[in-house]
């Protein structure tokens, strides 16, 4: 403990003090290092022991336990040993003791055995996570302020060791900077019915009812997003951050639990990582790097070394990394928004494209990165692909709706940067390279080909077609999304003032881009943070987190700079050549595009409207009563929420494009005009 500015604010017990103490039941063997502020008085400690140098406040006010039962605030029945306790804390039965500890104020520490730190500590900070890989070779050193981003690129990135190298000296540095020998309990948090609490770092606000043992960790919780760890937990060598709820017997182990997060009903989870408002429920992980929004809910489910983002693990979806050969060194990847059916399975190694559905077991290593939007089956134990299907999913669109809505962080300092965006470069990229993909299939397999084959995969030759088609329809309309907006809101008196708008403002953008497991960039703009990391010109994880946030905020110009490029090469004319009347083309295409993609969407919901889906209902119902009992519960489908977004969005889209139309006619006009 530091001791000149505690020494003006504390005072000696005077000897009445101390007489009345020892006739409440308190001892200690030396008096002299018991320090109190200066309006404290004895009144309610009673039956405790100090040892150590020890600091106490005051205890005024009472607080109210759970039934309504109210507790004066002090110190009853308690060993306490080398500890600050803060103004109108409460601790009561303290089976063994607690040492090392600054308790701050209006903390309530009820029932518990143990609460110590052992010696120095770093509380959690530099533990080196085994994520990916369970073999090792992708640890992922976990800090305070881990985002997913900055883990993405340590576990990833290894074929830039000097960026590694770097980051985790930045790791290291960090975790020096928090070692102390002294834990902290933050004001108002709550510790109550608990076994043992082993070098841990308890922010403000938490509240920690009925765990069983939490060992060295920290549990960043803030006043405005307070953090839950509830009965039954075990956790050790663990960060915990703002905002989550960690409950009934979770056991965690080398894990790094980001904001937001809930972790319930026995899950349990090893050398893993879990960021933004990640949920784990009943199943296990193990080696997981599970990216933003990673859901699963099912007892039967494993997800092991393993890549996940935006992802939803259907009951009884497992992978495998073992071939019993030179061990669990297999890892595997499902991009944003990929998930799994029930008994679904995966072989290791093995990459699923984005807003991809696995249905069915898989024992080849399949690789469909380039067909984001995909359906990958099993018929027969042979792995079927059927490319782009998931663009005219509703359950896609419902997705990428709820993900904002269901968004669980509180914290104002929130440290992962999310990007939902459902096209974007990123997807329509990877759509860019499958359209060539599949054209190229069709071209060395023949037109008439009944099913073709692709990297230990069939595709047949409909759902190619429609893959194509799709790709086709879902390129141009965000195409002509990124150009609508780029015009919006102007109008244009000839081409020269169209050119002039429609130059990028950055020459950052093109090329391919990636997913920081949530955060969109051109790699161009993140090869810049690369190099100047690797070349020690960004030194602190303070300056990487403030240029990943630049990229963050900078993505709708990147966007347009890619939009740009790509747009040239779809339309086959530079830039300084584009027309009004090449806009109004591009806006037709991309008319055409979304209504198409909208009805598709309509039609798909449809379906879930069907008599069929009526099975089950209007159980001993006659005449009628299975149509009314469906819509009693599931309610009319003109009047659905999505049904009407889509109708809504068809209006508007197309309202959008004829106004543009219309504005570009008046600037063709200018243009005879003024020539």
């Amino acid at each position: 403990m530091a001791r000149s500015k505690e020494n003006e604010f504390y005072r000696p017990l005077r000897d009445e003090e101390i007489g009345q103490l020892v006739y409440q039941g308190c001892s200690s063997p030396d008096w002299n290092l018991v320090k109190v502020s200066p309006d404290f008085t004895p009144d309610n400690i009673e039956n405790s022991k100090f040892t150590g140098h020890i600091r106490l406040n005051s205890f005024n006010r009472t607080v109210n336990l759970v039934g309504g039962i109210t507790f004066h605030t002090g110190i009853y029945n308690a060993w306490l040993h080398n500890c600050e306790v803060g103004k109108d804390a409460l601790i009561h039965n303290v089976r063994s003791y607690i040492a090392n500890y600054k308790i701050e104020e209006q903390v309530i520490i009820h029932n518990v055995t143990t609460i110590a730190v052992d010696g120095e500590t770093s509380f959690g900070n530099g533990v080196n996570v085994e994520a990916i890989n369970e073999d090792g070779g992708r640890a992922v050193p976990i800090y305070d302020f881990l985002s997913t981003h900055v883990a993405y690129i340590m576990a990833l990135y290894r074929h830039r060791p000097g960026v590694v190298l770097a980051l985790k000296n930045m790791v290291e540095s960090y975790t020096e900077s928090v070692k102390s020998s002294t834990g902290v309990v933050g004001a108002y948090s709550k510790i109550l019915n608990c076994n043992t609490v082993l070098n841990v770092k308890v922010g403000p606000a938490t509240t920690i009812d009925g765990g069983k043992k939490l060992k060295n960790g920290s549990i960043n919780s803030t006043l405005e997003a307070p953090v839950m760890i509830g009965e039954g937990v075990i956790m050790d060598d663990f960060i915990v951050c703002s905002g989550t709820r960690i409950t009934d017997a979770t056991l965690l182990s080398k894990c790094f639990v980001g904001q937001g997060c809930i972790l319930d009903k026995h899950y349990s989870a090893f050398n893993s990582l879990f960021f933004a408002n990640c949920q784990g429920f009943h199943g296990e992980a193990c080696s997981i790097f599970a990216g933003p929004y990673t859901v699963t809910h099912h007892k039967s489910t494993l997800l092991i070394a393993g890549m996940f983002s935006f992802m939803n693990a259907g009951s009884g979806s497992n992978q495998s990394n073992h071939m019993y050969k030179l061990g669990p060194i297999h890892q595997g990847i499902l991009e944003r928004g990929a998930k799994t059916t029930s008994d679904s399975y995966l072989l290791w190694p093995s990459h699923i494209g984005a807003f991809s559905l696995v249905m069915g077991r898989h024992y080849k290593h399949c690789d469909t990165a380039d067909f984001p939007f995909s359906y990958l089956i099993e018929s027969k134990d042979e792995s079927i692909l059927v490319p782009a299907i998931n663009l005219k999913s509703i359950g896609t669109v419902r997705d990428t709706q709820k993900w904002p809505r269901r968004d669980n962080r509180k914290d104002s300092n929130l440290l992962d940067l999310i990007n939902f965006n459902l096209l974007s470069p990123y997807t329509i990229q990877k759509m860019v390279n499958g359209l060539k993909k599949l054209q190229a299939i069709r071209k060395s397999s023949g037109e008439f080909a009944r099913e073709y084959s692709y990297d230990k995969m069939k595709i047949e030759k409909r759902a190619l077609e429609r893959g194509i088609v799709l790709y086709e329809m879902a390129v141009w309309k965000f195409l002509g999304n990124s150009l609508i907006t780029r015009l919006q809101g102007t109008e244009y008196t000839s081409n020269k003032e169209i050119r002039k708008t429609l130059q990028p403002d950055t020459t950052l953008g093109k090329g391919y881009w990636v997913d920081l497991s949530g955060l969109l960039c051109p790699f161009e703009a993140l090869d810049k943070l690369l190099r100047s990391v690797e070349d020690g010109e960004t030194t602190t994880l303070e300056e990487v987190n403030a240029a990943l946030i630049a990229l963050h905020k900078n993505y709708y110009n990147y966007e347009w700079t890619w939009a740009v490029d790509v747009l040239q090469k779809f339309c086959n004319k530079k830039l300084d050549e584009f027309t009004a009347e090449d806009v109004i083309d591009v806006v037709e295409k991309w008319k055409k595009s979304v209504l198409e993609i909208d009805s598709l969407l309509y039609e798909d919901a449809k379906k879930e409207f069907s008599l069929t889906k009526m099975t089950g209902f209007g159980v001993d119902g006659q005449n009628g009563a299975r149509e009314l009992d469906f819509a009693e519960v599931r309610g009319d489908f003109e009047k659905n929420e999505t049904v009407k977004a889509i109708h809504v969005h068809m209006q508007n889209k197309e309202n959008l494009g004829n106004e543009l139309i219309g504005r570009m006619k008046k600037t063709m006009r200018r243009e005879v005009t003024a020539n």
